[in-house]
């Protein structure tokens, strides 16, 4: 018959038993696979993602660019603060265009190219911020 300790669990040949699993050890300012960091350039990529819907979370993101650029900040972080705000004036240009553009019609194609232009710059730097890398090429026009 099986033994059971005082918590209910069966005990094994040396106590508790074996299979009890322990969280993974994460080194401190390392994340696991089931964390999400919020760290400054992921919350500005997250606002410009949101501007999609509200336009004036992009503003709120390019001040916060700004401001968190002159700040003290960790090594990787410069490359985004550039990438970043490169993509708002790009996505600000290309919207302006496009919408006069729209009176030829092309403008809604280009419109529609600028904003997956601007949503893949997005998750590229979310992708490389989780990671805590920096972006390979912040001065490059494109993706």
């Amino acid at each position: 018959m099986a033994e059971f300790d005082d918590q209910g669990r069966p005990k094994g040949p040396d106590g508790p038993s074996a299979r009890t699993v322990k969280p993974p050890r994460v080194a401190s300012g390392q994340t696991t696979a089931s964390t999400f960091a919020f760290n400054r350039p992921t919350i500005i990529s997250l606002l410009y993602l949101g501007s999609c819907l509200l336009f004036v979370t992009g503003i709120i993101g390019l001040v916060l660019a700004y401001v968190w650029r002159g700040e003290p900040h960790e090594d990787w972080e410069s490359s985004h603060y550039t990438y970043l705000i490169r993509t708002f004036w790009l996505g600000l240009l290309g919207t302006v265009v496009s919408t006069l553009l729209m009176i030829v019609l092309i403008g809604f194609i280009l419109l529609a190219g600028v904003a997956i232009l601007v949503i893949v710059r997005c998750v590229l730097s979310l992708v490389a911020a989780q990671k805590q890398q920096p972006m390979p090429n912040p001065e490059t026009w494109f993706a």
